[in-house]
């Protein structure tokens, strides 16, 4: 049976879909079978594995599929069946959404940019996900390599008490241009920084699934 990762964030535009996307990439290319489930109205996914299917070889195989409300944990229990691993992109600003996508999970991964705006807005991914009482961690997005808004962010996530991955996602434009493309960053540019990045991030979630 699957370990099921929802990338949940109520904040638009923190950069759920990208995550998901390398991240399901990036387990694949461990030699994991991944299924990528898009439950996000914008279908921000669905038009980049369009995308992705153009590209043939250069892309390693994902299965995918989309699903929303009531129809997401059949959808779910299928793929959970047949692979290793599910990434779920989940809706921002749709609490009814997000609460059947993060009830379905092992694992709530929540991506947020050091900014105050995206703290704020966890609050809602976290209170969910603690209703379900479901696992949850934070991983910074887009983050400077340093500074003191990203200290300030990480210090209270801590005092809240949600884990955060030591590895954080830099703000790379490689992601982008990737994502255009229907690829993962660990297939159009394997050896940069931004790929490297997100090999440590697939880790880390083996890891977690590893001690469950």
């Amino acid at each position: 049976m699957a370990f099921v990762v929802a990338v949940a964030q109520q904040k638009g535009g923190a950069g759920k879909s990208t995550v998901a996307a390398n991240l399901a990439a990036a387990l694949a290319a461990e030699g994991h079978s991944v299924a990528l489930l898009d439950t996000d109205p914008q279908a921000s996914l669905a038009r980049w594995h369009e995308e992705r299917v153009k590209q043939g070889a250069k892309a390693r195989p994902l299965a995918f599929d989309t699903s929303s409300g009531w129809r997401v944990p059949a959808t779910l229990d299928r793929l959970r069946r047949a692979h290793d691993f599910v990434i779920l992109d989940t809706p921002p600003h749709a609490e009814t959404e997000a609460k059947v996508a993060i009830r379905a999970a092992d694992l709530v991964l929540m991506p947020l940019q050091p900014s105050p705006a995206d703290f704020w807005a966890c609050e809602a991914t976290l209170k969910l996900a603690q209703e379900e009482r479901r696992q949850v961690a934070a991983v910074l997005n887009r983050a400077p390599a340093q500074g003191r808004l990203k200290a300030t962010v990480l210090a209270a996530l801590g005092q809240k008490g949600v884990p955060v991955l030591d590895q954080a996602i830099g703000n790379r434009v490689q992601f982008a241009n990737a994502f255009l493309d229907g690829l993962a960053v660990t297939e159009a540019a394997p050896r940069s920084p931004a790929a490297a990045e997100m090999r440590a991030v697939a880790a880390e979630i083996m890891a977690i699934t590893r001690r469950r």
